[in-house]
């Protein structure tokens, strides 16, 4: 199936309550994709039995259609939408043979596809939310606050967002480094694990670089900024999470490529399993049956499938371990030779 998903923005979590760890993983309920393929599920495993035990069909044949509804309908829906821009997309091929199947009297085995197609976009889409769950997560190491100095030597709470280049802020002991710049007075031990993955604390002395998100040790620092938090080393980590996320790697856009010539030539071919035994006299049911068989087994989706999935699961369970992947931007070798990654320790 391919990648209909648009990323969610990721926004800084809401501070949690004294003693309380922040959330950073994303429910699978919250999820639309989720919770239309669990009622799909819910549907066809209610109707199976019913059928298998010979039950009337008015009591298992609903479910199957609902299990048709609330599991093909988004696909369906974003089929006909690549339909209008001239594109054949698989999601609209596995709804066609989920609907063949049906009508040739193959109820369950259309609803069956249905199920697992829908549970495939599910498994999607919560790659996808689990990645903006690594980014939230780097989010929270930056403190949402800093104190600045006045050049009277007062001091005033203000959001590190409103600090500029050039102020000067207070880190006390323990706290965290609110911007990334400069020590000018004092000195202490900085905890940079978060950023360089460095195991154990650095001296900290005037003149010395210190990155937001990074934790004070034991002593108080005088620190000038310079850099704005959009520009800090840890907005540009989470800028290239998301950008990673974002982006096609060389195997999907071969696949998706290859997607659209294969998915026109198993159309013509599926036409053409379906019409020539019709024309030497071939009963209809039996052509129709034999058309949508050779449909499912053909289809492009468990390739499509092996692409961006993976993928995305690769790169959310990197960031859960402290590796950050960015992909570079270009074509052929040259993205892969320009690949780069960062380490870093996963949020506590």
């Amino acid at each position: 199936m391919t990648s209909t998903l648009t990323p969610r923005p990721v926004e800084r979590a809401k501070p949690a309550p004294d003693g309380a760890a922040p959330r950073r993983r994303t429910r699978v309920l919250a999820l639309p994709e989720a919770r239309w393929a669990a009622a799909a599920t819910v549907f066809f495993l209610l109707a199976l039995p019913l059928q298998m035990t010979g039950a009337p069909a008015w009591t298992w044949g609903p479910l199957y259609a609902l299990a048709y509804v609330t599991g093909g309908w988004e696909p369906g829906w974003e089929g006909l939408k690549a339909l209008k821009d001239r594109t054949l997309d698989v999601d609209l091929l596995m709804v066609v043979a989920a609907l063949g199947a049906a009508a040739i009297g193959q109820v369950m085995d259309g609803a069956l596809l249905i199920v697992i197609f829908a549970t495939s976009g599910a498994l999607e889409a919560l790659a996808t939310a689990r990645t903006a769950d690594s980014v939230r997560g780097l989010l929270d190491l930056a403190p949402a606050t800093a104190t600045r100095l006045a050049p009277d030597g007062g001091e005033q709470t203000v959001p590190v967002d409103e600090l500029a280049v050039g102020d000067t802020v207070l880190v006390r002991p323990g706290e965290r480094v609110g911007a990334d710049g400069r020590v000018l007075d004092g000195a202490s031990e900085v905890d940079q694990a978060t950023i360089t993955g460095e195991p154990l604390p650095v001296a900290k002395e005037p003149g010395d670089e210190v990155f937001a998100g990074t934790l004070n040790g034991t002593g108080a620092l005088r620190v000038r900024v310079d850099r704005d938090a959009s520009d800090s080393v840890i907005a540009r980590i989470v800028r290239m999470v998301q950008e990673a996320s974002e982006t096609k790697a060389p195997t999907q856009l071969f696949i998706e490529k290859v997607e659209q010539r294969y998915s026109l030539g198993m159309v013509a071919a599926t036409l053409a399993v379906f019409l020539v035994p019709l024309a030497f006299g071939a009963h209809l049911t039996d052509a129709l049956l034999r058309a949508m068989t050779f449909m499912i087994v053909a289809s492009p989706c468990a390739v499509v499938l092996a692409t961006m999935p993976p993928l995305l699961s690769a790169i959310a369970n990197a960031g859960r371990h402290g590796v950050l992947v960015k992909f570079g931007r270009g074509d052929g070798a040259d993205r892969a030779r320009r690949t780069r990654s960062r380490w870093t320790r996963p949020a506590r």
